[in-house]
């Protein structure tokens, strides 16, 4: 079965860096889509990022756009480079996975394995 661990969360300061890593095992590979989402207190799930094999694009966020790169360099690493962070960026960080090899979106809908999250703060 697939199961996809997340790490790097941290406190931060304004201004930080952080870097996640989420280790993918699995059938998942690299034709699959990869995502990164984020829920704050008392708010729904959201999409950050997202890869999208089949058409060689990705996605971001309208918040985070040119402040954060996901990236992967096989079927079992995904990352996500966040820079800038503000306290806007303060929520439990998800990696996700998907069967799909096409995703057009940050919807969470194509994406059926989800890791348990990672912490990230930032203090102003």
């Amino acid at each position: 079965q697939v199961q996809l661990v997340e790490s790097g969360g941290d406190s931060a300061q304004a201004g930080g860096s952080l870097r996640l890593s989420c280790v993918v095992s699995g059938h998942i590979n690299s034709r699959n889509c990869v995502a990164w989402f984020r829920q704050a207190p008392g708010q729904e799930r959201e999409g950050v990022a997202i890869i999208s094999p089949g058409t060689g694009r990705t996605f971001y966020a309208d918040s985070v756009k040119g402040r954060f790169t996901i990236s992967r360099d096989n079927a079992k690493m995904v990352y996500l480079q966040m820079t800038n962070l503000n306290p806007e960026d303060t929520a439990m960080y998800y990696c996700a996975a998907a069967d799909a090899n096409y995703c057009y979106d940050l919807s969470q809908w194509p994406f059926h394995y989800w890791g348990q999250g990672t912490q990230v703060t930032v203090s102003s």
